[in-house]
């Protein structure tokens, strides 16, 4: 997938309230389902990875002295 986490959580939101209409056949309505699970999944992928460079800035901030800086 070729985007970035705030395209696709669009994309998502538009998936939601196209869903919430009621108006698409039930093809239509499986094919938005499938659309959003897999936006669902590259957000949740997205989250967990930035998750883990914050953590990894935090470990190392962690070993920093900031006392005898001035």
């Amino acid at each position: 997938m070729n985007k970035t986490f705030e395209q696709a959580i669009k994309e998502l939101e538009k998936i939601i309230d196209d869903l919430e209409k009621g108006e698409l056949s039930l093809k239509e309505n499986v094919d938005k389902f499938k659309e959003g699970s897999e936006l669902l999944n590259f957000c949740k992928k997205e989250l967990e990875e930035t998750e883990m460079t914050i953590k990894k800035i935090t470990e190392n901030n962690d070993n920093v002295s900031f006392e005898n800086i001035t």
